[in-house]
């Protein structure tokens, strides 16, 4: 194992596969409270997240993202086929005789929060998905909310979105909003003030979702809510999970 970590209690460290086959390792947690939540993108930026969860009586996975760590793969920084990554630990967990396959949910951060909404939009294995600072990973999504001003960044958007098509050998994945449209499991959108590129476009993701769903515009800066303002943060996360996850 490479490197350690404080998920607040002691974790195994597990090993499986993506949907497509790569060998992903991360450390597992379990559960207290009969639900279990994936935190993803990486074992290191993520343990905050995860001690939070585990207070509470949650059990956790973190996982190093493909590329990224101990996990095969290329990286790529926009995630474009970090979905496959989450279904694999999905798998995983609903194959685990500790873990109660109807009581799974995901915390996504950044790239992490546009996996998980893609993910929720093509299975229906999670249970609750909070999104926390999805923004944008292609030019497919820096155009939901077009106006002139934006016509630059656009651009270069669009020169991004090719070029990380054309190296990694895969098209753009679907647009986030159109995703949102498909998705029926309860998702808890947040996202900052002073947030990253296409951070400003969740107001669309949310009104696009079809299952239950909030909604949180926090004061602070990319994914930075938990360091910020924790007692609220914990307080709304652990609610969200609580009810949809523990009571449904």
């Amino acid at each position: 194992m490479t490197g350690r970590g404080d998920l607040g209690r002691p974790y195994e460290p597990v090993a499986f596969d993506s949907s497509d086959g790569l060998r992903l390792k991360g450390w597992f947690v379990a559960s207290r409270n009969g639900a279990t939540v994936i935190v993803y993108p990486g074992k290191k930026g993520t343990q905050k997240h995860a001690r939070m969860l585990v207070r509470h009586g949650y059990g956790v996975l973190v996982l190093d993202r493909r590329g990224e760590g101990e996990s095969e793969g290329d990286p790529n920084a926009l995630g474009w086929a970090f979905d496959r990554d989450l279904k694999g630990a999905i798998a995983f967990l609903r194959s685990r005789s500790d873990v109660d396959r109807n009581r799974i949910g995901g915390v996504g951060l950044s790239v992490g929060g546009e996996a998980f909404l893609q993910t929720a939009a093509e299975t229906n294995d999670l249970g609750a998905v909070v999104s926390d600072g999805a923004g944008s990973r292609s030019v497919r999504e820096d155009t939901v909310r077009f106006r002139l001003g934006k016509v630059p960044e656009i651009y270069f958007s669009g020169v991004m979105t090719a070029g990380t098509a054309l190296f990694s050998n895969q098209a753009p994945p679907p647009n986030l909003k159109d995703l949102s449209g498909r998705i029926t499991t309860p998702v808890f959108f947040i996202y900052a003030m002073k947030g990253a590129g296409g951070e400003d476009n969740n107001p669309d993701y949310y009104a696009a979702a079809k299952g239950p769903k909030q909604i949180w515009k926090i004061d602070t800066s990319h994914t930075h809510g938990l360091t910020d303002h924790p007692e609220e943060y914990e307080r709304r996360v652990t609610n969200f999970f609580d009810r949809t996850l523990l009571l449904s």
